[in-house]
């Protein structure tokens, strides 16, 4: 069974400059594969190549080269197009319609019978927490998160197989991320591939099977999320209560920091290695209670973080080995 998304060597070059214009390079070689029924991160800043390759498999845009399909077909296959929805970054509408209108207007584009269309609408616009009072507002009134709301239902408008959604969360306040994660992992359990980039790494670590990071254009890391993270546990946090000052005192060279959090109570950080089990009996006999004991690990954002400033530093490396070539 062929992958639901498969990029290979997806390069886009953009000419820059007004009177001699030169190729700005967006997006170099990027190769992916997206299995069915999982959910992506495609991860990187503002600016990193992202948008750019939703909108290459929106064929929005035309590779310089490379290639990309999506459920077995080329991109642009128009039995591939039927069966996908798409959230653009930041999704534009008619301000004159209501929500329920536009909806209704998409869905006979895709070719509901007025009853259908009607039934179809309201179901979604249900499913994304948009009410019957406000669906009938003009989307000129909505909010930001708002329009992101609808903007989500017309990308499930046709039942799609695969969603791309273009930083979903965008403009939504926590109530609203919270039920768009919750939609999400519906989708996933429903068997529906969703391929969905984002600058909010929070998101990706709360759903994603498997990530991508990509920074200037380029690839910098992709795989499990467990495996990236995996080896970055580099201690432990240990939570106490009633902890008295001069015990405090009497391990400090064993701890890595300490943190009052109230009197009597202290976040402890401690390193990797001893394990902790034997400080942590040392604690309780003195009377201390034991509130929580957690590794330490580097977020999926210190991963990003590194790995940007990695590929920063291997660009301007190349360079100046090409300017040196040159001398």
């Amino acid at each position: 069974m062929p992958p639901a998304i498969r990029i290979e060597d997806l390069t886009k070059d953009y000419w820059v400059g007004f009177w001699r214009k030169r190729p700005y390079r967006a997006l170099e070689r990027l190769s992916l594969e997206v299995q069915g029924g999982e959910i992506f991160g495609f991860l990187g800043p503002n600016g990193a190549g992202k948008t750019t390759t939703l909108k290459l498999l929106m064929q929005l845009i035309f590779p310089t080269s490379g290639r990309a399909e999506i459920l077995g077909r080329p991109v642009g296959d128009v039995s591939a197009r039927r069966r996908i929805g798409y959230l653009p970054e930041n999704p534009y509408f008619y301000d004159y319609l209501t929500a329920e209108e536009l909806l209704q207007y998409f869905a006979r584009l895709f070719g509901f019978s007025g009853a259908d269309a009607r039934k179809r609408a309201a179901t979604l616009l249900d499913r994304v927490g948009i009410g019957p009072e406000r669906r009938r507002q003009q989307l000129r009134k909505y909010s930001k998160g708002m329009i992101q709301r609808v903007g989500i239902a017309q990308a499930l408008l046709n039942d799609p197989e695969v969603i791309f959604l273009d930083e979903p969360m965008s403009g939504l306040d926590p109530l609203g991320r919270r039920d768009v994660r919750s939609l999400i992992l519906e989708l996933r359990d429903q068997g529906r591939t969703v391929f969905f980039s984002s600058h909010i790494l929070a998101d990706a670590e709360a759903m994603c099977s498997r990530v991508a990071v990509v920074a200037g254009g380029r690839l910098a890391a992709a795989g499990r999320l467990a495996d990236i993270l995996a080896f970055q546990v580099r201690g432990w946090e240990l939570v106490i209560d009633n902890l008295q000052r001069e015990v405090l005192i009497r391990i400090a060279p064993q701890l890595t920091r300490s943190t009052e959090i109230s009197p009597g109570r202290y976040a402890l950080d401690l390193p990797l290695d001893p394990s902790p089990e034997r400080l942590l009996s040392e604690l309780t006999a003195t009377g201390a209670v034991l509130v929580s004991l957690n590794p330490l690990r580097d977020t999926l954002e210190d991963f990003f973080v590194r790995r940007v400033a990695e590929i920063g530093e291997g660009a301007r490396a190349a360079r100046q080995d090409g300017a040196h070539a040159g001398d």
